[in-house]
């Protein structure tokens, strides 16, 4: 027998290794601060008695079970499309077969989106309520410490935000191995713990969580608002899956990540059956006292991991954004020549900097930040609940009753978790519900300003096939190779007109492009480009990307040469249309969302080089448009 492991274990091995150090960091620091906030937070905490202390592990092993292991880990990561996982790729996905206009597909879009905008309130909380939690242990090494707890926070998340621009290729390696021993050290300080009080184990039977909550209805419903602790970071199991696939993401947390993280949480139960009083902070109180600075210096680490898969996943469902239409071109750098998910772009790492610090400067310590946490967890986890349940129905083509009888018990048990957190909204769950509206408002403000651009500027075009035809020889062609970017092929492009007005020529060659972007994350080169004469020395190329790639319109030219159209880059100028939009008080759309999607268009990113142009060989054309 070969003592060689094949390359495809070995690759699962690496992947599994990786989607630890990416996918697992939000969940894997809970135990951080949930057990502290059930029992010693600010919020209906429990009171500590053996009942309490098992019936709140029942209700968090069995959470981790079924919403962790059963339902991400098991059931949403099928729910895939093209290998993507995430918020907007089953956003996409469930609106495939519905058709335009349809009451089903604007359900859709309504909450796949708000769901897509409490995710951006999840990147905000993530980094600030996991490093303030880490190096609070600070404090338990000596009191001494406490007034450099929010400084030093600070510090490290201004350096986690200000390191995104350089990429994490760097770094990355190291993150798998780190939330190796994280994982490690996390079971090995529970199962110290446990061997010590092993009555905790009793907690496995679902009976005490149930006994819980009968003695303590009230209570017990209030827990539940931080128990949800435990399972943040579930989402991410799905919105990474396109970089490490499923098979890889199951092994890690049935391997490693699961493991560690209930033998931490019954180490910490069995810790306050022994000592309530270490209700303080009972993470760090695991720890004999000579290990309390290292284990704060590994959370610090564990927790900027998580944070910067937080971090990552804004960029890549902003990317997503932009290409399906609901954002504005921004600015994105490629930070790896290797791995073509891993992006920055500025606006939002400065966007989400300045509101984390703006974060940890108004609660100021993280049990404070746990009442505003919850919400943003919930709310995102019962949107992905009603999106699969779409897409089940509708794509897998399930039945009514068995994709109601798939959905319906994680719907209701989100919904007592979302209901719990509602009762902390005064508390700082009012936070992501607003930032989350206000996301939404940009993205829906700019796909329905886009809209009504569309249709005045179709309001006055002329049909592409009359033109070419209508195109004679009193027109002078001027040599080399014009390329005209339009959003519609059927019509003549602004630039176009624009350009024959003012210098009364057209190239002796025309390429008109035009770029689809689908709902599918990513297209194969051979289904890339068509390419259809018109006549006339024109020519129409329709390009079609994933909304997971980044389009480059003089690398797609240079396919056409296969299709007989060469393409010779440093013979063609590209005209771009610009338009300036003239607001009116009696637009289709209120005046003051008018302004904001004024202000966005205003602001977008160039076109040029979204889509790769050569700077010095662009031309763009302005015209006013009244919306």
């Amino acid at each position: 027998m070969s003592t060689h492991a094949s390359p495809s274990k070995k690759r699962l091995a690496a992947l599994s290794l990786a989607a630890l150090g990416v996918v697992y960091g939000d969940i894997g620091t809970s135990p951080l601060y949930a057990l502290k906030e059930v029992f010693g937070g600010a919020h209906h905490p429990v009171p500590i008695t053996p009942e309490n202390v098992l019936g709140i592990l029942s209700v968090i092993f069995w959470s981790l079970m079924i919403l962790v292991s059963l339902k991400y880990v098991s059931f949403i990561t099928r729910a895939d499309n093209k290998g993507e996982g995430g918020i907007m790729a089953l956003m996409a996905l469930a609106l495939r077969p519905q058709p335009e206009n349809s009451k089903t597909r604007t359900l859709i879009l309504v909450i796949g989106l708000f769901g897509a905008a409490l995710f951006y309130g999840d990147g905000i909380l993530t980094p600030a309520i996991s490093v303030l939690s880490a190096v609070e242990g600070l404090a338990i090494v000596t009191p001494a410490f406490q007034s450099y707890v929010l400084p030093l926070s600070m510090i490290i998340l201004v350096g986690l935000f200000l390191m995104q621009r350089r990429g994490t290729g760097a770094v990355g390696a190291l993150f798998g191995p780190v939330m190796v021993l994280w994982f490690l050290t996390l079971g090995g300080l529970g199962v110290a713990s446990i061997v010590d009080t092993p009555v905790v184990l009793g907690a496995l039977n679902p009976a005490h969580a149930l006994r819980f909550f009968a003695a303590n209805p009230l209570l017990g419903f209030f827990s539940l608002g931080a128990c949800v602790l435990a399972v943040t970071g579930a989402e991410a199991l799905y919105a990474d899956m396109g970089h490490f696939g499923r098979r890889p993401i199951q092994l890690a947390w049935f391997g490693l990540a699961m493991p560690g993280l209930v033998l931490n949480y019954f180490g910490q139960g069995a810790l306050l059956l022994r000592n309530p009083a270490a209700i303080e902070h009972p993470f760090y109180l695991l720890a004999p006292q000579w290990a309390l600075l290292p284990m704060v210096a590994l959370a610090t680490m564990a927790t900027v991991i998580a944070s910067q898969a937080v971090i990552s996943g804004a960029f890549s469902i902003t990317q997503q954004a932009m290409q399906l239409g609901f954002a504005p071109r921004m600015e994105i750098s490629h930070t790896s020549a290797h791995e073509r998910g891993q992006i920055y772009m500025v606006s939002i790492n400065w966007a989400l900097l300045l509101s984390v610090v703006a974060l940890v400067i108004g609660f100021q310590n993280s049990s404070n930040l746990a009442a505003a946490y919850g919400i943003a967890v919930t709310g995102t986890m019962l949107v992905t609940d009603i999106l699969a349940f779409l897409v089940a129905r509708h794509v897998w083509g399930w039945p009514a009753w068995k994709a109601t009888l798939g959905a319906l018990p994680f719907v209701l048990i989100d919904l007592g978790f979302l209901s719990a957190t509602a009762t902390k909204i005064a508390d700082g769950g009012w936070f992501p519900l607003v930032f989350g509206l206000f996301v939404y408002l940009l993205l829906t403000t700019w796909k329905r300003g886009r809209e009504l651009l569309r249709r005045r500027l179709l309001a006055d075009a002329m049909d592409m096939a009359g033109f070419v035809r209508a195109i004679d020889g009193s027109i002078t062609r001027v040599p080399g190779t014009a390329v005209f970017l339009t959003a519609n092929p059927e019509i003549v492009p602004q630039a176009m007109l624009h350009s024959l007005k003012h210098y009364k020529a057209l190239h002796e060659r025309v390429i008109v492009v035009s770029v689809g972007i689908l709902d599918t994350p990513r297209l194969e080169d051979s289904q890339r480009v068509t390419v259809q004469p018109m006549g006339n020395a024109f020519w129409q190329v329709r390009l079609r990307y994933g909304f997971m790639e980044q389009p480059n319109i003089p690398e797609a030219l240079e396919w056409c040469a296969e299709q007989g159209l060469d393409f010779e880059p440093m013979d063609t100028s590209f005209f771009l249309g610009r338009e300036t939009i003239i607001p009116r008080m009696t637009s289709e759309m209120p005046f003051w969302r008018e302004k904001i999607f004024i202000a966005m268009f205003r602001n977008a990113g160039s076109a040029a080089s979204f889509f790769g142009l050569p700077p010095n060989r662009v031309v763009e054309l302005g015209t006013q448009v009244v919306l």
